[in-house]
């Protein structure tokens, strides 16, 4: 029976307006995408990037594989975010990693 009610509650006016409100809200935070064009950006290989870019207040290295769709590049799956703290420490330790390749 408690199913029933909720069916019921579920089908108020009020709340399918609040449905519609966070449907639209979701839709203009995705337009923010325009935005990505805007981050200092560095091709590494043909679809790979490393981008500097601002998340959640925090400034973040991003090291990302990209996927055509429709023309348009999208970041993909295969990547990794480095913290300001992770990637001054990559960027320290990178000449020990040079002089190790050079040895192989």
């Amino acid at each position: 029976m408690a199913s029933k009610k909720k069916k019921a509650d579920s089908s108020s006016g009020s709340e399918e307006d609040d449905i519609k409100d966070k449907s639209k809200k979701a839709k203009t935070s995705g337009g923010s995408r325009g935005d990505e064009d805007k981050e200092p950006s560095w091709p590494l290989d043909k679809k790979r990037f490393l981008k500097v870019r601002e998340f959640k207040g925090k400034v973040m290295i991003d090291l990302r594989e990209y996927y055509d769709s429709d023309g348009e590049l999208k970041p993909g799956r295969k990547g990794i975010s480095l913290s300001l703290q992770q990637w001054r420490k990559l960027v320290e330790i990178s000449k020990e990693v040079d002089e190790v390749l050079k040895k192989m």
